[in-house]
């Protein structure tokens, strides 16, 4: 098991691993979070497959970005014991461009679908 191997870290980097591991676990809640007041307060919104396909979206969004926090938790802890680099990140600029894409379809939705 990989948390027998190396050595093992100082505290404050394993803890300040899991205080970003905790940011991005929050991050996956909000895309979440958003998903659930879209369905469920936003009824009129757009038309129902648009809402549906946006909150799926979301939410989908929401559990990778969850899969993804873990495995960066764990890759950065594997790291750390070895010594070695950190791995560099481009998620970021994937949920970048997501949020984009989201805000970008939610501004759409608003102004081509008022009621």
């Amino acid at each position: 098991m990989w948390r027998k191997t190396g050595k093992a870290p100082d505290y404050r980097f394993t803890l300040a691993n899991e205080r970003t591991f905790l940011a991005w676990i929050r991050t996956a809640l909000a895309f979440l979070a958003a998903s659930i007041g879209i369905d469920q307060l936003a009824p009129n919104i757009a038309p129902e497959l648009y809402r549906e396909i946006l909150v799926l979206v979301l939410s989908l969004f929401s559990a990778v970005l969850s899969f993804y926090a873990y495995r960066r938790w764990s890759d950065n802890e594997k790291a750390m014991r070895q010594d070695a680099e950190l791995k560099y990140t481009r998620v970021l600029a994937v949920i970048s461009f997501v949020m984009i894409a989201v805000i970008i379809f939610i501004v759409y939705l608003m102004l081509y679908y008022r009621t």
